[in-house]
């Protein structure tokens, strides 16, 4: 696999619901790895007024062909109306991690 064919998501989620949301990616195949960061405290806009949270970072490994599959399944199992799904795609990376991370994503 090539990194042009990989991708990073960043996906925030309740302290309630991000390990388990996490489990279930990793388990369905969506992606190879999602790195769960605790503890971040985000500011942000909602329906008019400046809002922040306690909210867990979720860094989402997968590829660009998965990438779509991946979105719609976080959209039915995230508790948000709108969370946050943002890809980015990798301009490089270890080449035998990159395997790795083809291999673990289902095709």
């Amino acid at each position: 696999m090539t990194a042009t064919a990989a991708v990073v998501v960043l996906c925030t989620a309740p302290p309630s619901s991000g390990r388990e949301l996490a489990q279930q990616l990793v388990e369905e195949r969506l992606c190879a790895c999602v790195n769960v960061l605790p503890a971040v405290l985000s500011c942000f806009r909602w329906e008019g007024r400046v809002e922040s949270a306690e909210e867990m970072l979720l860094v989402v490994k997968t590829t660009a062909a998965a990438a779509p599959k991946l979105r719609a399944r976080i959209v039915e199992l995230h508790p948000y109306d709108v969370p946050e799904v943002l890809e980015l795609p990798v301009a490089g990376g270890l080449p035998a991690y990159l395997q790795w991370l083809g291999d673990a994503v289902a095709p």
